[in-house]
C-alpha cells in the first residue's frame, strides 16, 4: 500500500484504523518510521511526524516526494509552533520567531471557512428574515447536505453533511447538480414553485452523520473537518462520513426523490405545504 501510494494506503486496505485506536496507532507507527528513514534531519524528521491525533483523521499530503523535499539544500523547516509564528513580511521575505528568513516567492496558504464559510458570508436571509449565518453558529443543519429547513428554493451543492470533500469533488458536483436539476424538473411538472426541507428530516438527518462519524476516531483531531482552524468556529464534523462512501449517499438521494421527495414540504400558487414526511426508522 505504501509503494502503491495515493489514497491505496489510507482508504483501500486497514478500514479498522479509523474505528480502533490500537490498530490506527500500529499504522501510525509504521508511518512514523518511514517519515524518520526518508528526512535526514532528525530534527525536522520530528517535527514532521503526527504526535497529538490518529493519523487519517487529518488531511494528509498524499507524498510525491513530498518528504525527500526537507532533504534539498535550499530548504528549512520553520515549525510556527516551536520556532515563533509568522511576525511580518519584510522586503526580504518573513520575519518569524525574531529571525528573518529571506525568500523570493511566498506561497500564503492561511487556512479557509471550509463548507460552511462561502455560505454564511453570502448573507443568505430565510424565512421570517432568519440569517443562516447566526443558525448556523453552533454549527450546520442540513437535509442530506442539499436544503436546509427555513430556507425555500435553496439548494446547497457539496454543502456541509454531504460527502463533499471526503469525496471525489467533481463526481459529487456532478451528482447534486444532476438530482437538483430532476428536482426543479418533478416541480415544473406537478406546477410546485416552492420546496423546503422539513425540519423533521433535518434533524433526523443531522443526528445520522453524527452517529455515523461518532464511531470513528475523526472527531478526536483538531482539524478543518471539525472547523477548528477557524477561531470561534464551532466543533462539528463538517462533511458527511457515509457508511456506504458516496455510492451509499448516491442511493439515499435517489431514495428520497424515488419517494416523492420524501422529507420536503412542497407549495404552489395560491396554496398551502404538501408535506412528504420522512418515515421514522
Amino acid at each position: 500500500m505504501w509503494d502503491a501510494g495515493g489514497f491505496a494506503f489510507w482508504l483501500a486496505n486497514y478500514q479498522d484504523m479509523f474505528f480502533s485506536k490500537e490498530a490506527n496507532d500500529i499504522i501510525a507507527d509504521y508511518l512514523k518510521r518511514k517519515i524518520r528513514s526518508i528526512v535526514n534531519d532528525p530534527v525536522a524528521a520530528e517535527k514532521l511526524t503526527p504526535k497529538t491525533y490518529p493519523y487519517g483523521t487529518k488531511r494528509q499530503p498524499l507524498d510525491t516526494n513530498y518528504f525527500e523535499t526537507f532533504n534539498k539544500k535550499n530548504v528549512l523547516l520553520v515549525d510556527a509552533a516551536t520556532d515563533g509564528s509568522i511576525e511580518e513580511i519584510t522586503p526580504n521575505g518573513v520575519r518569524a520567531g525574531g529571525k528573518e528568513y529571506p525568500l523570493d516567492i511566498i506561497v500564503i496558504a492561511t487556512g479557509f471557512d471550509a463548507l460552511t464559510g462561502p455560505l454564511k458570508a453570502l448573507g443568505i436571509k430565510g424565512r421570517g428574515g432568519r440569517m443562516l449565518a447566526q443558525e448556523w453558529e453552533a454549527g450546520p443543519q442540513t437535509y442530506l447536505g442539499v436544503a436546509i429547513a427555513g430556507y425555500p428554493n435553496l439548494f446547497t451543492i457539496t454543502g456541509p453533511q454531504s460527502p463533499s470533500v471526503l469525496s471525489n469533488m467533481p463526481v459529487s458536483i456532478e451528482q447534486h447538480v444532476e438530482w437538483i436539476a430532476e428536482c426543479i424538473a418533478h416541480m415544473r411538472r406537478n406546477k410546485l414553485t416552492t420546496i423546503e426541507a422539513t425540519p423533521e428530516a433535518q434533524d433526523a438527518w443531522g443526528a445520522h452523520v453524527a452517529e455515523v462519524v461518532n464511531a470513528t476516531l475523526m472527531t478526536s483531531a483538531n482539524s478543518w473537518y471539525m472547523g477548528a482552524n477557524i477561531d470561534g468556529k464551532a466543533h462539528r464534523f463538517l462533511p458527511y462520513l457515509g457508511p456506504e462512501g458516496v455510492g451509499g449517499y448516491r442511493r439515499k438521494c435517489a431514495e428520497v426523490a424515488e419517494k416523492d421527495y420524501e422529507g420536503f414540504a412542497f407549495s404552489s400558487h395560491g396554496q398551502g405545504w404538501t408535506a412528504h414526511p420522512i418515515a421514522a426508522e
